[in-house]
């Protein structure tokens, strides 16, 4: 199971832009100063994973197993609000290391690298939460199986080991250039006052651009 999901993971990659889930979106909100288009895309892998579990159940209503809906398992709440933060932090923390390109020292294959850490993060939390790490994909067996009992766990945990992930990696492993006042000043008036090596502003700069 690990290798199918290392697998498609993969094959996957060059779809889109890489996100896994609701807490892949509200880490690009907070890495990338990216807001609005977080949760409309949130939303579509909510309702996405909705419709995938109503196929899943349509095909198969009496084997729910297959739906993996996510429940704890030998442990209290606390302690699986542990087990899916940790998870979801060392994946997010790899996905933002793997695909920043402001970083030259990078080698290897990203899509390979974020594999196995999906397939690390499922072989620690499986045996006792289910492995939520994606708020979408424990939210779908759950609306069509009517199971919320301690659903919180796989929101909140998520979330905030993507938040922490985010900014462990902004502000200590590979701070950003730019201090808060610089970041002001972007958000204010435009990219023109932001510093030309800034990776997310670079090509951006109004100076560039020949008024019609």
């Amino acid at each position: 199971m690990k290798l199918l999901l290392l697998r498609l993971f993969y094959e996957l990659s060059a779809v889109g832009d890489k996100d896994t889930g609701p807490q892949q979106e509200v880490k690009v909100a907070l890495s990338f100063g990216l807001a609005i288009a977080t949760l409309a895309q949130s939303l579509c892998h909510m309702l996405g994973a909705v419709f995938a579990s109503a196929i899943v159940y349509g095909v198969r209503p009496n084997t729910t197993d297959s739906l993996g809906v996510n429940q704890l398992n030998g442990v209290n709440v606390a302690q699986g609000f542990g087990i899916e933060f940790l998870a979801t932090f060392q994946l997010v923390l790899c996905f933002i290391a793997t695909t920043d390109k402001r970083r030259s020292d990078v080698a290897g294959s990203a899509p390979l690298a974020i594999g196995l850490s999906v397939g690390l993060g499922h072989l620690a939390a499986v045996r006792y939460t289910g492995c939520g790490i994606n708020p979408a994909r424990s939210f779908g067996p759950a609306v069509i199986m009517k199971a919320f009992e301690n659903h919180w766990v796989y929101w909140v945990g998520p979330i905030s080991g993507g938040l922490v992930a985010a900014l462990v990696y902004d502000y200590l492993l590979h701070p950003k250039l730019g201090d808060l006042t610089e970041r002001l000043k972007v958000l204010c008036y435009g990219p023109e006052d932001a510093p030309a090596q800034e990776p997310l502003l670079e090509g951006c700069s109004a100076a560039q651009w020949t008024k019609g």
